[in-house]
Order: structure tokens, then sequence, then C-alpha cells
């Protein structure tokens, strides 16, 4: 049966035998809520479901985007469906239309279309020269900013036929640039409103006449996470302020009355992650932090009232739904820790909230909060078939670091777990490392836990040091020593577990992508005694080269080193898993996007020589052609979670001595036969 930790649901089934654990097929399949927006006119909410493609099935590619509206009780009608990508939903201000981004029939570019939500088709609204990435809607619906690239000259692609295909790299970037489209033209022309920065996204005002920009001096992911600044400008693009503010910034708010702005913003140029809540008077001026002593992380903004800011902080595991007073700062608590992780959330014109979250038995699904003094109800089921499934215990575990540093992290027991026997364990740590994990449902192709615990695998997913959701001095504590005390802390979990009789101290596997990639590097060379096996994702392998290959080198400075390579060659050597390729005695898998520009290819291939030349132990490297820093096609996942489980049970349950290696082949073309033969 499903065991539920902190949580008042009750779920039934028509028959117990019924029930079943999680396989790799299953995760593969789950679909989520991953947008929403409240009418301001009504009690409708629309939302997006994202829907995976099947493998073997469905042509290989990213998941379709499907479009829903539900009202209040949760009665949902499907809008549009099918092999379409749909996002960025916004809604006319009469509530009577809703806008959406898609590239739908014979359109090339992602494009602005609209749908009344009293019955009636989709129409394409405006089709740009390239790609649209954000837009808004003036209050009286007769203009449209958007941000879009400008055309790209018509003989580039001659240019190219003839073999000029020669690239500067990184000079020949392109602003993302503001648009104005005037829908009240007979024949619709957007005009490009002429600025030297790279537009982010663009909000009107409440009532029309100033916009608020996020811009960032070019297009680099470097200057967008480091020197990104929001400004005010008149209805023609000229500046009327500047909020001024060092550091990373998220998302940003007009308030109601269109006097201040709600916004997230690190703490400072070396604060890892946008996580401050912070008021701004529109008029310019030094801004102020509205929770200075908040211990956790502000994730989703916006405004009840005039005077009464929203957010969702993140502490620890948990989550909650805060309310502040801008005048005297006054914090309350509208929905407390234990329901949900909660992410995204809206707010319509009678005060009700619609939000995102998730828990230990469900991904994102789609919740309601009434009013203020009403509980938060889960108004969407994207997944009935979860009710059947047979999950294992989830629940929050807490240690002290080797130096006494309090610790935690999210448990996922085995299945049928008995008390005093001693299971293999797989440690998912997160990338970052200013991320965290919470107590939520965290099963994806890259951890799936649940699939593990059907096999008799404890789960551990820490948050070390360095992770959001303790408040920015914890989040800066790794900084200045990569791979030091960071990484000691996954070795102190492994030994908590071994201490509290959980785990086999000579079953211990590492896995994770990117900084959790490091990690897991760092695992099986630096800290082999201690791990009998590691899958490395998109991970780092030699600290100095990758200063040299990456895209966020200011980024790696500013909040994580905090000095350069030709300042301490050395230390950033021995930081290096590269520097203790000799130590290896683990297993390693590594996988990687051949594409990836956050942690160049080269850092797997890197290591990969280095351990094959040597020999000391198994190792594997696998490419994914046409992926990043994280695999988006369904394929590609459903391959890396094939891959990953058979190393950790090789290696942690089957016949894997650390000195064989399994097959490197998959059943994929057995199994496309079987889904033909269907």
């Amino acid at each position: 049966m499903i065991k539920i930790i902190g949580l008042l649901l009750v779920f039934c089934w028509t028959s117990l035998a019924q029930a079943a654990p999680l396989t790799l097929e299953d995760l593969s399949k789950v679909q989520r809520v991953v947008e929403q927006a409240a009418s301001p006119a009504g009690k409708e909410i629309a939302y997006v479901l994202q829907v995976p493609r099947t493998v073997y099935k469905d042509d290989d590619g990213k998941p379709y985007y499907h479009l829903y509206m539900t009202d209040e009780a949760g009665v949902k009608r499907p809008f549009i469906t099918g092999k379409v990508v749909v996002k960025r939903l916004k809604w006319s201000a009469d509530g009577k239309t809703l806008y959406f981004l898609a590239k739908r029939g014979e359109q090339k570019f992602v494009s602005l279309w609209s749908i009344p939500v009293d019955g009636g088709e989709a129409q394409p609204l405006y089709e740009h020269s390239r790609n649209i990435s954000e837009y808004d809607i003036s209050p009286d619906g007769q203009t449209i900013l958007f941000v879009g690239r400008e055309k790209k000259p018509g003989s580039d692609k001659k240019l190219k036929t003839k073999g000029f295909k020669a690239q500067v790299y990184e000079e020949e970037r392109e602003l993302a640039r503001l648009w104005k489209l005037d829908l009240n033209q007979e024949k619709l022309e957007a005009s490009m409103i002429e600025r030297q920065d790279n537009v982010l996204f663009a909000k009107f005002s409440p009532d029309g006449s100033r916009w608020l920009l996020k811009v960032s001096p070019n297009s680099s992911i470097d200057d967008i996470y480091m020197k990104s600044t929001l400004k005010i400008t008149d209805d023609q693009g000229k500046l009327l302020a500047a909020i001024v503010h060092e550091g990373k910034m998220g998302t940003a708010e007009w308030s109601p009355s269109g006097e201040h702005l709600l916004f997230i913003g690190s703490e400072s140029i070396h604060d890892p992650a946008d996580g401050r809540l912070y008021l701004a008077d529109v008029k310019g001026g030094k801004p102020v932090e509205l929770l200075p002593d908040y211990m956790g992380h502000v994730k989703a903004i916006g405004w009840l009232t005039d005077k009464q800011a929203l957010y969702v902080g993140h502490a620890g595991v948990e989550s909650t739904l805060g309310m502040v007073n801008i005048d005297s700062q006054r914090q309350s608590t509208l929905i407390p820790t234990g329901k949900a992780i909660f992410h995204r959330f809206s707010v319509n014109g009678d005060g009700q909230i619609a939000l995102i979250g998730d828990t230990p038995v469900h991904p994102n699904e789609l919740y309601l909060k009434a009013d203020v003094a009403s509980d938060v109800a889960r108004l969407t089921q994207s997944n009935p078939w979860l009710e059947e499934a047979e999950l294992a215990e989830q629940k929050a575990f807490t240690y002290n670091a080797r130096d006494g540093l309090p610790l935690g992290g999210v448990l996922v027991l085995p299945l049928n777990y008995q008390e005093g026997e001693r299971y293999p364990l797989i440690m998912f740590v997160h990338g970052g490392p200013e991320a965290h994990i919470s107590n939520g449902w965290v099963n994806r192709y890259s951890n799936p836990a649940q699939v593990a615990a059907a096999k008799g695998y404890v789960s551990f997913f820490p948050n070390y040091r360095g992770s959001t959701g303790k408040g920015v001095k914890f989040s800066m504590l790794g900084q200045n020593d990569y791979a030091g005390k960071e990484f000691d802390d996954l070795v102190d979990a492994k030994k908590a577990l071994v201490a509290a009789g959980l785990v086999d101290n000579d079953k211990a596997g590492i896995t994770g992508g990117s900084y959790g990639g490091y990690a897991s590097a760092w695992g099986a060379t630096a800290q082999s005694e201690h791990f009998a096996a590691s899958v490395m994702f998109v991970g780092v392998s030699d600290l100095i080269s990758k200063f040299g290959t990456t895209d966020i080198p200011n980024e790696m400075y500013l909040v994580h080193a905090r000095s350069w390579p030709w300042e301490h060659w050395q230390d950033m050597l021995e930081r290096s898993p590269v520097y203790h390729a000799q130590k290896h005695r683990t297993p390693l898998l590594i996988m990687h996007g051949k594409d990836d520009p956050r942690v160049h290819p080269s850092q797997s291939l890197e290591l990969y020589r280095y351990l094959k030349t040597l020999n000391k132990a198994p190792v594997r490297l696998v490419w994914y052609p046409g992926e990043g820093h994280g695999n988006r096609k369904a394929a590609a996942q459903y391959d890396y979670s094939l891959r990953l489980m058979r190393w950790m049970d090789f290696y942690l349950q089957g016949e894997g001595d650390g000195k064989a290696i399994p097959p490197h082949e998959l059943p994929h073309a057995e199994s496309l036969d079987q889904e033909n033969s269907k």
C-alpha cells in the first residue's frame, strides 16, 4: 500500500492485488502540470499539462504540452491537445480570451495565439520572423509587447550552400529584441523598440502607461545570470527609472496600483541564488528586503492586494505560502508546511490563489486556495494510475557533518522495508550546488528513487552545504572550497545511514548531474574507498579546463570559486577528479550530452581517457548526440534511466566484482519490435 509521510490523503483501490511498484516505463509516462493562470475576471484556471512521448511508439522528441481549463470544483476541459507545445498563458483583462505561445500547422516559428474561453477554435494572432519567447498584453487589450530576435538576412542561407560556414565564437550572439504590436492595425506588423541591451521580459503596468523590462548587457548566459537589471520605461521605451541591485535576479511583478515592484533577487553579488524577497519603489532608489531573516529561499511571488505581497518559500525540505504587509512587514503563513511542495501560483480577481504543487506520492498538480482563510485543495489528477502504485516510504532524514554542522535531505526506504536489515544505497546528489531537494515528488529519469525502492535500495537525496533552502549563509558555505567539506558531507551522509542501521557499508552508490556529476566523479576517484559504484552525468572533472570551456565563467568565479584559476593553479588542480585518477577503484559510468554548453563534453572525455588508460577499475563513456546540459528527449531520457539502474544493479546487487563490466548493449531493438507488433 502507499505509505504517506505528513500528508492527509486517502486513496482507494479496486483491489489491493492490483497494486504494483513503479517501473522505469511508468516513470517515462508521468504527466505533470507545469504552468497555470487564474482568470482575472472569473473562477476558471487555465493550465498546461506536460505529456511525455511514448518511447518506442512515438517519434523521438521533447514532451508535448497540452492546454486545459478547470473551474474551482476541479471539473476540467481539454482545450488544445495532441502533438502540440502550448506555453506562456495569459488572460485578457475581461477573462474572455486566453493567449498563449505555440507553433502550429504550417508555422515556421513559435507564435502568438488566442482562444475564446466560451467556445471556439484557437486563432493565430501574430507570427513574427523568429520565435517569440515572452510577451505581455496591455490592460486595454490593444497592444502586445513581445521578445524575439530580428529576422536573419536571406543571404545567410545562400552563403551556407556555397560553403561559407565559418563561425566567430561568441561574437555572433544575437540580442533578444523588444517589439511592440498595435492590434488596431488593418495588417498587423510589429515595430522594434530600439535598445542596446538584451531583453528578457516586458510587463505592462496596471494602467498600461509604463513598461517593466528585465534586461542584460548581452545574450550570454553568464551575463543573464550575473548582470540582469530591472528598468522602467514609458510606453515608448524611454527610461524612467532603474532598480539598482547587484547579483542574480529572478522574476518581478507590478503592485496593483503600479507604485511598487516585488522581485526576487540575491542578497549580494556573491549570493549563489536569487532567493530573497525585495520591494522597490517604481521611481527608483534602493530596494527593501521584506524577509531579511528568512532561513529559506523564495521561489515565486505575487500580490493579493496593493499592500499584501505573496510568496512561496522553500525552507529545509518543505514549502509554505506566505504573506507580508509591505508597510509593516508583518508576516503570516497562508499555507503551512506538510500540504505539498508548492512552486508557481497566480491570483484571480476574487483573491483565489491557484498553485502548482507536488507531494511524495504524485508529481506537479494544480491546487486552489479559495480565500485567505480556507484550506488548500488539489484540483487535478493527471496520473490516476498512480493511485494503484505501490510506493515506498519517503521522509526527511537529518544528520550532522563531521564538523558538527546540522544537515539533512530526503530518504526513500526500500519497498517492504524490514527494520534491522541493511540495504544497498544510491545517493542522488543534486546539481548547482545552489539547489535543494524538497520532500515532494523526487522521481525523474535521472533519479528514479521509487524504481530503486522496488529493487531493494535505500535512496538518499542530500542537501549538503552550499544547497539552497536554509538561508544565504548556508548556501555560501561551499564557496572557495571546491570538493572540500561539501563533498565530505556526502560521505558523512553515507556513514550516518550506515550508523542508523539502514545501509550496507560496502554497497553504496553515488550519482548526480552537473555539480552532482562532479560529486560522482569525486566519489569515484578522491573518495573511491567509500563508494562501490558511480554514475556521473554532465559532470566536472577538471576545474582548470572547466573555466576555459564553460559558458558561465563569471558565475563560477563570483558565487563558487571566488578566485580565478591563475590565482590558484595548484589548488584548482587538486580539487579536480582527474588529479586523483590513480585512486580510482570505483566502477564509473559517465554519460554526457554532446552539445552541452555549460559543462563541456570534454570534461567527461578527459576523465574517461585518464581512467581508461590507468585501467584500475571499469569505466564507460556514453554520449547523447543532440542533448545539452541534461537530456530533454524521450529516448535519451529512457536510455539514461536504463543504463543508470543497470550499472547500480550490476555492482551493488549483481555479479559485478569491481573488475567486470556489464554489456553496453541495451534491448532497444527488441522493445521496438514488440511495440510494432502490437
